[in-house]
Formats: C-alpha cells, structure tokens, sequence
C-alpha cells in the first residue's frame, strides 16, 4: 500500500517553478512494537512529566523548552520563539546550488524521501529538472523546514522521480582523521590477492533479503503460537564460539583454508 502524502510544496530553479509532493521512502509500520502493561491488570501503564523538584504532575500548557547554560540553570525558550528563526518558506524547495554527485560522501545523507510532481501541468517542467541533474551527474542542495527543523536537504534523480535527502547537520559528523590515523600499512600482495578471490566468491547481486530482520520473524511466531494459546519452545542457544588457539594468526593459512571452504560450497550450487 502506497503511503500517503505527508508535504505538498513547490519545486522551485530560477524561474521554473512546479508543484510537487513528497511522501517518506522508508518506513517503520511493519516493525512490531510493544506497549508496557501491567502484569496484575493487563491495563496499559500512561506515563507524565512531573516536575523534578516537587515531584507534582505538570500541566502540558507549562511546558516549555530549556537550553542548560549551568547547573541548574535554564534559558526559556517558547515555540513561537524557535519557529521565527526558521526559513520563512516551509513549502518551496528553491535549488540554489549544484554539486558533483560523488563528491558527497554516504555518510552526510540522513532519511530519504520520495519527491514527484503533485499534477500534469508540472510533469514537464519536473522532468526537465531531474533528466538535466541526471545528465550532468550532480545533486542539487536546498533547505526546507522538515520535522519542524531547518534542514539542508539534497535532491537526487532516481528513475522517474527525485529523492529527497535531508542531510545530517555539520556538527553531526565526527572528523574521520581523529579515527582513521594516517599511517602507512603494509599489505601482503599474496594475502591481498587471497582476500579479493574471498570477496568474488561471495559477491552476488543485492537483494532486500540481506537486510530481512529474523528476530522480527521469530517474534511474529511466537505473538501467532499465543494467540493461539500455545507454547512456544524455546530457541536453542547458539554454541560458543571456538577460542582461537593462541593470538598469533597466521593470515594466509586462514585464507587459503576460506577458500577451500568457499569451493565446496560453490559445488553444492554457491554463488555465482
């Protein structure tokens, strides 16, 4: 079933303006999810803010939002007050900039989001903007106001629409060099050489079923086995791993004994 539409906006590059819609391209509804109960009655246990220091219930009119410029101190700060150092636009996305698609690494794109024209007199003007970025090979950045925050978002062709990504914010993103020191390491040719025949005996083509969640499956079964007023059996555990025999290990015995184990599994119909 096709979600529904959660923004209507424009799309916005110089003059050429088009009406679009956006919906969010991953979603979380099929993810089982539990509420707290209380044992004695089955009812579902509410929770509520109290106030910390005199441990009374607080009114949600009372409520508002603190930035921690001391212990124990707190600058107020009210809804209305956040919202006006927001874009002023929350329903244009004005592309105002162009970059090269790769020079964007993985690690700055957030949660994506499928953008397409919202009506036929749109489409052409959609599609010329999204077949030019696709041609030139870049993206194009702009900022919205989404989750009722400010954020950069990049918009990628895909197919016959664009994908919007909101992009993670510059402080967000620890600096690789403080985890990935510049030391030189040597490597092996001959391991290198055992390692990429490893890596082509198991590449296959992607599929959605690498990223299937069997633990969501066995819970699914045993919610179906007490519905049904049965009693599941439990999971056998897993066996424990062998200790290796000593900390030494010697790479390229590992590796010729890897693949000898990938080519009885290739004889048995393995990857490709």
């Amino acid at each position: 079933m096709a979600s529904r539409v959660f923004w209507k906006g424009y799309l916005k590059l110089s003059l050429v303006t088009c009406p679009v819609a956006m919906t969010p391209a991953t979603t979380e509804s099929e993810r089982v999810r539990f509420h707290t109960l209380n044992r004695k009655t089955g009812n579902r246990i509410a929770s509520h803010y109290v106030d910390s220091v005199t441990g009374k219930d607080v009114d949600p009119g009372s409520e508002v939002k603190g930035y921690e410029r001391g212990e124990n101190e707190y600058v107020m700060l009210e809804d209305d007050e956040i919202d006006a150092v927001a874009l002023e636009s929350t329903h244009t996305i004005d592309i105002q900039t162009f970059a090269p698609r790769e020079s964007i690494g993985w690690i700055w794109y957030d949660r994506p989001h499928y953008l397409a024209p919202n009506d036929e007199v749109g489409e052409e003007a959609f599609g010329v903007i999204r077949e030019a970025m696709a041609a030139t090979d870049v993206v194009g950045i702009s900022r919205l106001v989404m989750y009722r925050r400010e954020r950069a978002v990049l918009l990628e062709p895909r197919g016959k629409g664009i994908v919007l990504w909101t992009l993670r914010y510059g402080d967000e993103v620890r600096d690789e060099a403080e985890y990935f020191p510049d030391k030189s390491q040597k490597v092996d040719p001959k391991a290198l050489s055992l390692v990429e025949k490893l890596i082509a005996e198991r590449t296959t083509d992607w599929s959605p079923e690498m990223v299937a969640d069997p633990v969501q499956a066995t819970l699914l079964e045993l919610i179906a086995s007490k519905k049904k007023g049965r009693k599941k059996a439990a999971r056998p555990k897993d066996e424990p791993a062998e200790a290796p025999a000593g900390n030494v290990v010697n790479i390229m015995d590992a590796l010729r004994k890897s693949l000898a184990a990938e080519g009885k599994k290739g004889g048995k119909g393995g990857s490709r």
